[in-house]
């Protein structure tokens, strides 16, 4: 992930006048990063829709397993 950030943020968009000005702009690819960029670890969608597929699937085995304790 670090090769990554200093690739695609430090890198390419450089000459921030302070530590604030690189602060900023690293919380913002980070939100970027989990929020819109394709990952082709999990089938070329950004993390924050693979995780929200995940728990959408796997709800209903959830309750069922609570079910079946019950």
């Amino acid at each position: 992930m670090n090769s990554l950030y200093k690739k695609e943020l430090i890198d390419f968009y450089g000459g921030w006048k302070g530590v604030m000005d690189v602060t900023i702009a690293t919380m913002e690819w980070v939100a970027w990063y989990n929020s819109e960029r394709l990952h082709s670890y999990c089938g070329n969608v950004p993390p924050v829709e693979y995780e929200e597929t995940f728990h959408r699937s796997t709800a209903g085995t959830d309750l069922a397993a609570e079910n079946q304790a019950i």
